[in-house]
């Protein structure tokens, strides 16, 4: 049992250096592309701001992924080790995924990599009969993969009119554009530390969630998200940030469209709204697909010609592949730990 915890404790922390190297990367990729901020700023801002977003409103995301997607009591009653091997593979399935991800700058969800992830794991419940297939909860999880489609389409429309609407009020009208540009410094850096905040908020929980359901079933929690375990999620994705988050920075940041401060403003004020909406009504979203929709939208706002569509199609191509290959390496994942454990 106590190697089990450690096991399920180091994979945490692996997952959320893997959340910091890809996906907290996304979220600040656009300041780092805007030159308003460098690698060694945007880790100290997200130093601060990922611990806030974390801490004070990373418990509701994080219940949704610890019970929302399978039914972690039930399974619990049958064999609590069950819980806890299954949670393990869920979590080492999608830490690989996304390292596989960031070692080829694809900015990938880790939101679906960990849902794809813990659904295997059930899916393989269901099928030894542990559980039936039908006690896996549908409703929740097609309310999950609503929002992922919801939300790179409400980014792109909200930075489209952010940007277009700045343009029309500002831009139009200056007669100086590199000093209303750099007016907007300032206001990116109050949108970066904003996206950390709704970052942390949302996407602590796809490091910390399936641990706490593990810990809570195995009897070493209670039935609360522990303040030590949140404090640990953001700890591990600053350092995936400040070790590893410049590969994925560079595809965020310049890869995708030009950008300017007043067009990072508008994606990042975009994304993190949408993030922290969601964040407060519970729905583990990606802060990838958001980010790279606002980005696209802001393009969109210079026209068609001013998005690269072929590094947007091998980004979607990414996030296609990311839930049925979690999924799959978490199933083969769980069935070799319970031949080794049970």
């Amino acid at each position: 049992m106590d190697l089990l915890v450690i096991a399920l404790i180091l994979a945490g922390l692996y997952m959320a250096w893997n959340i910091g190297a890809n996906d907290l990367a996304n979220a600040m990729g656009t300041s780092v592309g805007t030159g308003v901020l460098s690698i060694k700023q945007v880790i100290v801002l997200a130093t601060i701001f990922e611990f806030l977003g974390a801490v004070l409103f990373g418990k509701r995301v994080t219940e949704t992924i610890a019970n929302g997607i399978v039914p972690i009591e039930i399974v619990g009653r049958v064999h609590p080790d069950i819980v806890a091997l299954g949670m393990l593979a869920a979590i080492l399935a999608a830490g690989f995924w996304v390292t596989l991800a960031t070692l080829y700058n694809l900015p990938v969800s880790t939101s679906h990599s960990i849902v794809g992830s813990v659904l295997g794991f059930g899916l393989i419940a269901a099928y030894d009969g542990t559980i039936s297939f039908a006690d896996i909860h549908w409703g929740e999880l097609t309310r999950i993969i609503a929002s992922w489609f919801i939300s790179p389409a409400l980014g792109a429309v909200f930075a489209y009119l952010t940007f277009s609407l700045i343009r029309k009020i500002y831009l139009h009208r200056a007669i100086d554009l590199p000093l209303v540009e750099k007016k907007f410094i300032t206001l990116q850096l109050i949108t970066a530390c904003y996206i950390a905040f709704a970052h942390g908020s949302n996407d602590v929980a796809n490091a910390i969630g399936p641990l706490c359901a593990a810990l809570r079933v195995i009897g070493v929690t209670g039935t609360g998200i522990p303040m030590w375990v949140l404090v640990m999620g953001g700890l591990g994705m600053v350092v995936g940030m400040a070790t590893w988050g410049y590969k994925v920075v560079e595809t965020i940041g310049s890869k995708i469209t030009e950008l300017t401060p007043t067009r990072g403003f508008s994606a990042e004020f975009a994304t993190a709204s949408v993030v922290l909406i969601h964040s407060y009504s519970s729905l583990p979203i990606s802060t990838t697909h958001t980010l790279v929709g606002s980005v696209v939208g802001v393009g969109l706002a210079g026209g068609i010609a001013a998005v690269d569509l072929r590094v947007v199609w091998r980004i979607i191509s990414s996030w296609i592949a990311t839930v049925p290959i979690a999924a799959l390496t978490s199933a083969l994942i769980f069935v070799g730990l319970k031949v080794i454990f049970l």
